[in-house]
């Protein structure tokens, strides 16, 4: 299986400016091979295919010298994500899904490049990491790498720089574990399972909506393209991504004391767009903040590498349903309680949920879905 190691890099003030340039003379093929593509099947209706369009970056190169100044392969990448990007619109157009056409990157929107193959114009050495038409940056490494690096990426965000290890590492399982668990995702609590237990809710936007609320007034006020402006979003940036990390981090923690204890767990299956296209405003900001698509994301990675399982089931009326004798108990949002007439179970409104969503897990497996609540 495959896993990411992350870590800080320390480019020097030349290496920042040759790694942003760098940055967007990609973008810059990123946008050219889209537009040959698109402009290719409007004017002569054909397709312009991956081989195609890596052929032209030799006329690229004549053309514009610059692009010399960036690896082969780190160009024939940004080509690959043009292809991986039209491969995606046209799954989506035949699952009769809403497509989205690639997009033309602006300035400043384009934030990582990737050496394909490991030890091809990147090579870690010691404590640093050596790019080619680059050289040597520092690189702050927290842990060690586990496996056989495959791929390197380097990514900008929020003004540093970071470098991501792809690596292919054996599964490293845990002891058997015969304890099965439904969670109910949601925001008043983060999780609830169904072994009555909690995981409460961090609200990590309102921890820095005062500053983040004071830069965009701030933000505001400067002159479009000023310097104090530039430092202003580079403090934005910042204030949000702090967010984000602290979002990240409970999700990595959480999620492994899940898999360390369960063996078996088992989730809604969240359509979170459909959600939000038909929440009030302050329902998606909670949504988007609360982040349970990538909660789910981490469990399963880490379950598939600890030997664990993860199922997702239909959460259609796991709310309404009685987890004690399966008859339908209608309640709006401000019931929080479960309260069943017609078998006289009583118990909070998300454990009702959880314990409902473990039965349709089990149910799935083959197994008895009315098992024992707590």
């Amino acid at each position: 299986m495959q896993l990411t190691y992350k870590y800080r890099l320390k480019p020097t003030k030349a290496q920042q400016r040759q790694l942003a340039q760098t940055l967007e003379l990609c973008r810059w093929v990123y946008n050219e091979t889209l537009a040959t593509r698109k402009n290719t099947y409007a004017q002569e209706g054909k397709s312009v295919s991956l081989f195609q369009t890596q052929k032209r970056l030799v006329d690229w190169k004549q053309e514009h010298p610059e692009l010399k100044q960036v690896h082969s392969q780190v160009l024939q990448n940004t080509q690959v994500r043009v292809d991986r990007a039209f491969q995606a619109f046209f799954r989506r157009v035949k699952a009769g899904e809403e497509p989205g056409y690639p997009r033309f990157k602006g300035y400043g929107c384009y934030d990582s490049l990737t050496y394909p193959q490991y030890g091809n114009g990147v090579a870690l050495e010691k404590g640093t990491l050596r790019l080619s038409k680059i050289g040597a940056v520092r690189v702050i490494r927290h842990r060690p790498i586990g496996g056989e690096i495959k791929t390197v990426t380097i990514r900008r965000s929020a003004g540093k720089w970071y470098v991501c290890f792809s690596c292919e590492v054996e599964a490293q399982l845990v002891p058997v574990s015969t304890e099965r668990v439904g969670i109910d995702l949601g925001l008043k609590t983060f999780a609830k399972l169904s072994t009555d237990e909690s995981i409460p809710r961090r609200r990590w936007l309102k921890r820095d909506e005062q500053d983040i609320t004071r830069l965009q007034r701030k933000k505001e006020r400067c002159p479009k393209g000023s310097a104090e402006r530039r430092k202003v979003v580079k403090a934005l940036n910042q204030a949000y991504q702090r967010a984000k990390n602290r979002r990240h981090n409970f999700a990595h923690q959480e999620s492994r004391k899940l898999v360390n204890r369960f063996g078996l767990m088992v989730f809604e299956k969240l359509d979170i767009p459909s959600m939000q296209a038909n929440g009030k405003r302050t329902i998606n900001r909670g949504i988007a903040d609360v982040a349970w698509t990538r909660f789910v994301q981490y469990t399963t990675y880490k379950a598939e590498s600890a030997g664990r399982a993860v199922l997702l089931v239909d959460p259609k009326g796991t709310t309404q349903e009685c987890s004690g004798c399966g008859k339908i108990v209608p309640k709006d949002l401000s019931v929080r309680i479960h309260d069943c007439p017609h078998c006289g179970l009583r118990l909070d409104r998300d454990l009702n949920a959880a314990v409902n969503i473990l039965g349709r897990g089990l149910a799935s497996l083959g197994e008895s879905p009315r098992s024992p609540r707590l």
